[in-house]
């Protein structure tokens, strides 16, 4: 395994490359809870190093909950980084609030000179909105999904686009997990839109979105486990896991229906990077087994390429297997 943690579970990350080293943020809750069910309401964001994503020096935690009264009241969850044109490195990230039935997701950000040292800004930049996106009480579902922002420039460089994991405010309860999306001008101020998919393609939820560029192309990643297909699309498929699609709009909408299956579960939370050579590479967290044992660790890096008769990715056999972290 490429990064685990001896006393935490550790499960979805998000990547940055500053051009020397690169840097992983990682949610992680300890082992000592007991059920690993647990970990998602006592989640906390670490941050480790590494020179060529095989080798990882952890260096504790960077963002956690705060008061009671935030929007990351409860846990601090899945986000991404990237570098604005001020220089500042810039965290979007969701925070849970948890009640006894339900739980409330929003997203917030913090900033880094370094990568490093992240300074939480308190209020919320998003939240769902009610004209597009489902509420918590609109259907049976038990949360109010909006997390998971992916964050890149606009092509066109007409400023900044967010792909927020949510679901339509329409629709058979298991079927409408979309694409969500905001913009902005300059990272700043932002502006929730409609989806950039449509529900009924057979999704709960489409968790830890990603784009990027291949080959002039554009390929969406995310992730969708079988507990949460829709239940005409679980008939006859054998697991749930990481998905993508090739498309030519970059800031979509996506025709996610047509989403290929790139692995299988236990891997999850697929995320997309080029190691120094050059080569595009995809890391992924350790789902839930079959019988339900959770291991709490991140994969080797996997060499990915496009497959172009697939309209997706194809994973290749990892190249190395050595576990480290403590």
């Amino acid at each position: 395994m490429v990064f685990s943690l001896k006393d935490s579970w550790v499960w979805d990350f998000w990547l940055a490359d500053d051009g020397s080293t690169f840097h992983m943020y990682f949610l992680h809750a300890p082992k000592s809870l007991g059920d690993p069910a647990l970990r998602h309401r006592n989640a906390r964001i670490g941050h480790a190093t590494s020179q060529d994503l095989i080798n990882w020096v952890p260096l504790g935690v960077v963002l956690q909950p705060d008061n009671p009264g935030a929007f990351d009241a409860t846990s601090t969850w899945t986000g991404s980084v990237l570098q604005g044109p001020d220089g500042i490195w810039r965290m979007f990230y969701t925070g849970a609030r948890f009640y006894e039935t339900h739980n409330i997701e929003a997203i917030g950000v913090a900033t880094s000179p370094d990568l490093h040292t992240w300074t939480k800004h308190p209020a919320t930049v998003i939240e769902a909105d009610g004209r597009w996106y489902e509420k918590y009480g609109d259907s049976t579902w038990p949360e109010e999904a909006w997390r998971d922002p992916w964050v890149f420039a606009d092509p066109a460089g007409n400023g900044w686009h967010m792909l927020i994991t949510a679901r339509a405010n329409t629709g058979d309860v298991d079927n409408r997990g979309v694409i969500g999306h905001a913009v902005s001008p300059d990272l700043e101020t932002w502006e929730v839109r409609p989806p950039l998919s449509r529900p009924g393609a057979g999704f709960g939820h489409l968790e830890v979105p990603q784009t990027t560029v291949m080959d002039d192309r554009t390929v969406l990643l995310f992730s969708c486990g079988v507990d949460t297909l829709a239940a005409k699309k679980a008939e006859g498929f054998g697991g749930g896991g990481i998905w993508s699609l090739e498309t030519d709009q970059t800031s979509g909408p996506y025709e996610v229906a047509s989403a290929a299956i790139v692995t299988t579960a236990p891997l999850y939370s697929g995320r997309l990077i080029q190691d120094r050579a050059g080569q595009w590479m995809m890391m992924a967290c350790h789902d839930a087994n079959s019988d339900g044992s959770f291991e709490g660790v991140i994969s080797d890096p996997l060499p990915v390429h496009r497959d172009p008769e697939r309209g997706g990715l194809t994973a290749m056999a990892p190249q190395t297997s050595i576990e480290t972290g403590r």
